[in-house]
């Protein structure tokens, strides 16, 4: 019982709970937005996105970056689990047992969208090929960034394709900006592992870029991300101001050092927590947009 339990703690811990709703927000509001209904399909990947999804996601990373984990100072906590040898196995078997079941009642809800399967290969493809061995996309530059994105973008892919959405301009420039965001947190956020990483042998954007130009690629594509957004209708331009708060808070490191970058994770602690209020802002933004009809 207590190895059952200890084993149910760490799967918690390694899902990293804080980070549920990056996920499994983007596709319960655009999936309510857009079909305007609660139903079977909405319930089963909101449930998805919400822990399956990222526990497979993040504990898949954990077996694999075990070694590197190690010597971070920033993981066996909120920020990640460092997964004993013991548990990886179990971490495996179980992140599939989880999603497994969810996985196959989208496949058949989504019988008549065959283009939301597309979209579900491609997130799962991410979610794989950012930690296993033999892809790794996480320790190829650019990339890394790119596949870390996708895995918070396709959730309102995945609701815009199970819903039959009409797409828009207006909700290709809102993606766009979206992917933006998700490069610039995942660039940042590796910046504070620049040290452990590279005493790993572990590539990353950060690595080869180094800290300072790193952040400050960082900072130009939320820039980017809020200017896609002045060019959507009122009031979805609003969300452009939703970029300031983080280019703000990571301003002090535009010019950290490599021997420093740790100190970085001050900052990624405030983007944690800025998440959830820029979250509640949109979420009133959504709710306003809906009220001018932009989603009928």
């Amino acid at each position: 019982m207590a190895e059952r339990t200890s084993l149910i703690g760490t799967l918690f811990v390694a899902s990293r709970p804080l980070s549920w709703i990056n996920t499994a927000y983007p596709f319960t509001a655009v999936y309510i937005l857009t079909t305007g209904r609660i139903d079977l399909a909405l319930v089963v990947g909101t449930m998805f996105f919400l822990v399956p999804y990222n526990l497979a996601m993040y504990g898949v990373n954990d077996v694999f970056d075990y070694e590197s984990d190690l010597a971070n100072p920033r993981k066996g906590g909120a920020e990640g689990a460092k997964l004993p040898l013991r548990l990886h196995r179990a971490t495996l078997v179980s992140a599939a047992v989880l999603a497994v079941p969810f996985v196959v009642a989208l496949v058949v809800l989504g019988a008549q969208r065959p283009i939301s399967w597309a979209v579900l290969a491609v997130s799962l493809f991410a979610v794989l090929a950012y930690s296993v061995r033999g892809l790794r996309f996480k320790e190829i530059p650019v990339l890394d960034s790119m596949t870390s994105s996708t895995h918070f973008v396709t959730p309102a892919l995945y609701a815009l394709a199970l819903a039959g959405t009409t797409i828009t301009p207006a909700i290709v420039l809102t993606m766009v900006a979206f992917f933006c965001w998700g490069m610039a947190s995942h660039a940042f956020g590796a910046v504070q592992d620049i040290v452990p990483d590279r005493d790993a042998g572990i590539g990353s954007i950060a690595t080869v870029f180094g800290a300072a130009a790193t952040v400050r690629i960082a900072v130009a594509l939320w820039a980017v991300a809020g200017i896609l957004m002045l060019f959507t209708p009122w009031p979805a331009n609003l969300a452009a101001i939703a970029a300031l708060p983080y280019i703000i808070i990571v301003a002090p490191y535009l010019s950290v050092d490599d021997a420093h970058s740790g100190t970085a994770n001050r900052a990624w602690r405030r983007f944690l927590a800025i998440n959830y209020a820029v979250g509640f802002v949109v979420t009133l933004l959504l709710i306003l947009c809906a009220t001018e009809g932009l989603f009928s």
